[in-house]
This record gives C-alpha cells, sequence and structure tokens, in this order.
C-alpha cells in the first residue's frame, strides 16, 4: 500500500474527478486542502460527496478522510471491485459528469461492471447521456475493450432541476489494453441525432429536428435525427428538451454536439427552432476543431493510451480543451508518462490546427482480474 510520503498533495477544488480517477488507477494517495476556503459555504459540495461515495462503492479498502468543514480530503485508494451497483446521483450534476470517470475505471474491475445511475439524464453543464453512448463507447472500442455487454441503457429521462432520470451502464474488464494509432480522421460521411423532450407536446421534437436539417442540408445529404419523446413515469420529474448530434467520418471518428433547454424557472426560455440551429451551428464549429477524438472525449483517449501496453500509441486532436491541458500534466504527476506534441496543419483541409499526440503505454495490467 502506498504511504503517506507517496502522496499527492493539490489545492483547490478544480480538477477534482481528474484526481481521484487518476490517484484510484495508479494507487497513490491523495490529498487536496483548500477547497472553496474562500467561498461563503466552504467545502466539497453535494454532487462531490456523491462522486466520492460511488468511488467508495466500486471499490474495497478505499479510505477516505475529510475535515469538519469539508476544506481538506485525503483520499487513499483501495482496490477497484466492480460487480453490481446503484447509486443515485446528486441533481446539481447530471449523471454524464459521474460516466464520464466511469468510462475511465470499468475496464479495470475486478468483477464486470453494471451500474443503475438515478438522476438529471441531460442538462447544460455536463456531457449527456446520449453523447457518451454515441462518441465514448467506439473509442473505447478501439482500445480493444468490447464483449457482449458493453452498453448504456436509458431507461428514463430526467431534465434539471428535478430529475427523475435512470441510467444502466455495464461494461466487461480487460486485462490489458491495445496501442492504437489515429492520424486519419477521414471525412463526414453522415450525421445521426436525437430531439428528445419530456414533459411537454411531442412537436417541439420535430421543431428541432426541422432547424437543425435546415442547416447541416447545405453540407450533407446523409442525415438522420430521432425524436425521443418519453411519457408518463419515463419522462422524469421536470419538462424539458433538448437535441444531440454526433457526425461520424469515413474513418469511424465521431464529433460530437449538444444543447438543452434551460431549466424550469431558470434563464430565459429557448424556442425549439434557435436550439436547432445553435446545436447544429456547434457541430459545425466542432468539425472545423476536427481530429480523431471530439474535444469531449480528449482526456478519455489519452488516459487510455496511457494504460496501454509498452507500446507506441498517437493521435490526432484538434485544438486541446484547458481541462485536457491539465489532465496531461496530472498523466506526468501520477504515471510519469510525458506526451511528445507535435503541430500539424493540412494544406488540403481547411479547418483548426491539429496537434498530433504520441506516448508510450506504461503497460498498465488489471491487477484484480483472476486468470482463469
Amino acid at each position: 500500500m502506498a504511504n503517506q510520503g507517496n502522496c499527492l498533495r493539490y489545492e483547490g477544488c478544480n480538477f477534482f474527478r481528474q484526481r481521484i480517477v487518476l490517484s484510484t488507477l495508479s494507487g497513490r494517495p491523495v490529498k487536496i486542502h483548500g477547497i472553496r476556503t474562500k467561498d461563503e459555504s466552504p467545502g466539497i459540495r453535494d454532487f462531490e460527496a456523491s462522486f466520492i461515495r460511488l468511488m467508495d462503492k466500486i471499490t474495497n479498502g478505499t479510505r477516505i478522510e475529510i475535515n469538519e468543514t469539508g476544506t481538506t480530503l485525503y483520499y487513499h485508494p483501495g482496490l477497484l471491485y466492480g460487480g453490481t451497483v446503484e447509486h443515485d446521483c446528486n441533481i446539481q450534476r447530471s449523471i454524464g459528469y459521474y460516466l464520464e470517470s466511469l468510462f475511465c475505471l470499468a475496464p479495470f474491475m475486478k468483477n464486470p461492471l453494471k451500474i443503475t445511475l438515478r438522476g438529471v439524464t441531460n442538462d447544460k453543464v455536463d456531457p449527456s447521456v446520449d453523447i457518451l453512448k454515441a462518441t465514448a463507447i467506439p473509442l473505447m472500442k478501439k482500445f480493444g475493450i468490447d464483449g457482449e455487454h458493453f452498453e448504456i441503457k436509458v431507461l428514463k429521462r430526467g431534465m434539471p432541476p428535478v430529475g427523475g432520470g435512470e441510467v444502466i451502464f455495464s461494461c466487461p474488464v480487460r486485462k490489458v489494453l491495445k496501442p492504437v494509432l489515429l492520424t486519419d480522421p477521414g471525412k463526414i460521411k453522415r450525421i445521426r441525432g436525437v430531439a428528445y423532450s419530456v414533459r411537454v407536446s411531442p412537436q417541439i421534437g420535430n421543431r428541432i429536428v426541422d432547424a437543425a436539417r435546415s442547416v447541416l442540408n447545405k453540407f450533407l445529404p446523409d442525415i438522420y435525427i430521432y425524436t425521443d419523446h418519453m411519457k408518463g413515469a419515463n419522462s422524469g420529474k421536470s419538462p424539458g428538451f433538448g437535441l444531440s448530434l454526433v457526425a461520424e467520418t469515413t474513418e469511424g471518428c465521431f464529433l460530437s454536439a449538444e444543447l438543452a433547454s434551460n431549466p424550469q424557472g431558470q434563464g430565459s426560455t429557448i424556442l425549439p427552432e434557435d436550439l436547432g440551429k445553435s446545436c447544429a451551428k456547434l457541430l459545425l464549429e466542432e468539425i472545423y476543431r476536427g481530429g480523431c477524438v471530439d474535444s469531449l472525449n480528449q482526456s478519455l483517449a489519452l488516459l487510455l493510451m496511457t494504460l496501454g501496453q509498452q507500446d507506441v500509441s498517437k493521435v490526432l486532436l484538434g485544438p486541446l480543451s484547458p481541462y485536457t491541458i491539465e489532465f496531461l500534466r496530472h498523466l506526468r504527476s501520477f504515471f510519469q508518462v510525458v506526451f511528445k506534441l507535435e503541430s500539424k496543419t493540412f494544406e488540403e483541409r481547411k479547418g483548426a490546427e491539429k496537434v498530433l499526440l504520441t506516448c508510450v503505454g506504461i503497460g498498465f495490467s488489471n491487477l484484480s482480474k483472476t486468470i482463469k
């Protein structure tokens, strides 16, 4: 077990999930102090406490110490255990906030993870379950994480502020990950999407689809946007609507964008037509940024490259998000892995400047998984 001297120390509440997830994978304890000390209500928020409880449920032997004011957290990771778990997510953040971290940890459990998460499925802050299902799962399959029970099922939708959604995520375990070479993003061949609405008129979904198509049809004929209108108990407890769009390339890369309506009683009312057009423009902006992985999943791709076999992995990304840049620093702290970054510009394709990231995996193997 790691001792106190091996402990990494951080200050503040930024990148809280990154530190906890990497601590769990590397086995190095972390101490985070000065969490919102200058706020009117200092300490960790309810959604962060819910995240810590989730980590405690999927691991065995984790030691967590939080001081009385909640401004200092000591986290000593245990072994990833997995199994069948249920968790009620805090409705301040959506289920996507918790799922993003589970994607990083699930392949390295002792038992295949099957987790039921309840709360908000779609909001304006975190990635929705629809986008994660359409982009993160195909990305993980490229690293050799695959199996019949590798899926996300949306049983109920829940919009903020009250939530009421329910999602099941199941993932098989893997002993080792494959190295990847994702250097050619290819060209956009089709766009798929989901226009969802709950506790509002079913007509809203059609209005969103028409507005989005009015922008996207100028570029591409192969566009199909599903309308998903859930009723009764499956529609959660709050009204709302939104749109998730995913562009697939000829090389099997996925770029995504999404928008959701403002929570009931908060902010100005947004028209379905405006939401559809804005979301379509966001997708075009993401396509302009380009790369083999969209901005949302950059850090997941870099983590899986780091944990891969001791071989070279390469991935071409669009401009790095601030979250990804900090993630690269954390990977160096926890795993001593340094990426080589090269700037790339393509003459024939206009778009943002790309970055080619290269690293050698650490050969991380799933110690919990028993060999049959």
